[in-house]
């Protein structure tokens, strides 16, 4: 059952708060050296497969898959998660923001324009609006970036925006969710074989990737396959211009990073410019 606009509208917050906590996660352990970024993803995957295949148990109903198989799905989330995480080994945190959220916005909005969807105008501009104020917020720590790692980044851009595009059509959330961490295991474990002579391993990096894994992308997964139900393409790809900010004001609650003009004013450009595209939607509806 489709979720009402204001389930759609707490779950997508849910998710944003979700998809910060795995920027911060994994700024924690990559950035600090605490684990490689190989191990990071394979237990990111496996301690959220173990979790999601624990609550899809425990809420099954009579008839219903505990899992779902999709193997396009699970690529796409095994190629995002892998990708994302080695991006990082080479770029700053600003630059692969902005090359990772700008392909999501890219993919997803090409795919809805393909789809037949035609946003209004006042949607383009809060796009544009809330483009700007990314840019804006990450500008100032951009660095010639890596080539390298700007391909994998945009590749993990790319992964994700065709993850949420399919989550759309998504009529069990938990059990296709599950069922794609599952069927990603294979594929993060073989890289795993690939790269055993780089492994780096330690107490804090292991339990950052299981947080990051079980919590922030297993139930937060979830949530949002749940929330896309109730969003067209093009708003999918534009509220997810908000994680940066939230990302950005956890880092200065939690890593206590110095608060800004700038960021204040980039938040109110990207936040604001998500207000105007999803309520210019409601009112013409």
């Amino acid at each position: 059952m489709k979720p009402s606009s204001f389930q759609t509208a707490l779950l997508t917050s849910l998710t944003m708060i979700a998809f910060a906590s795995n920027s911060l996660l994994n700024r924690l352990a990559l950035g600090q050296n605490t684990i490689d970024a190989a191990s990071y993803t394979t237990i990111r995957l496996i301690s959220g497969a173990v979790m999601l295949f624990v609550i899809a148990a425990l809420q099954r109903k009579s008839g219903q898959p505990i899992l779902r198989r999709s193997w396009i799905s699970a690529a796409f989330l095994f190629l995002y998660a892998i990708t994302f995480s080695f991006a990082y080994l080479s770029l700053t945190t600003g630059t692969g923001a902005l090359i990772l959220f700008g392909s999501v916005q890219v993919t997803m909005i090409v795919a809805a324009l393909r789809g037949g969807e035609r946003p209004h105008f006042l949607e383009w501009i809060g796009l544009f609006l809330a483009l700007g104020g990314l840019v804006y917020l990450v500008y100032p720590g951009l660095a010639a970036p890596s080539p390298f790692g700007s391909i994998l980044m945009m590749t993990a851009g790319i992964a994700w925006g065709f993850y949420s595009i399919r989550g759309r059509g998504s009529l069990n959330p938990l059990a296709d969710t599950a069922g794609n961490f599952i069927y990603a295991i294979p594929m993060v474990l073989s890289i795993r074989l690939l790269t055993l002579n780089n492994i780096h391993l330690s107490t804090n990096g292991i339990w950052l990737a299981t947080l990051s894994g079980a919590v922030a992308s297993g139930v937060g997964y979830v949530i949002w396959y749940t929330a896309l139900r109730g969003l067209t393409t093009t708003r999918a790809a534009i509220v997810q211009l908000s994680v940066p900010v939230i990302a950005a004001w956890s880092g200065v609650v939690i890593l206590s990073e110095a608060v800004s003009r700038r960021l204040f004013l980039a938040g109110a450009l990207i936040l604001g410019g998500i207000a105007l595209a999803v309520l210019s939607r409601v009112k013409k509806a």
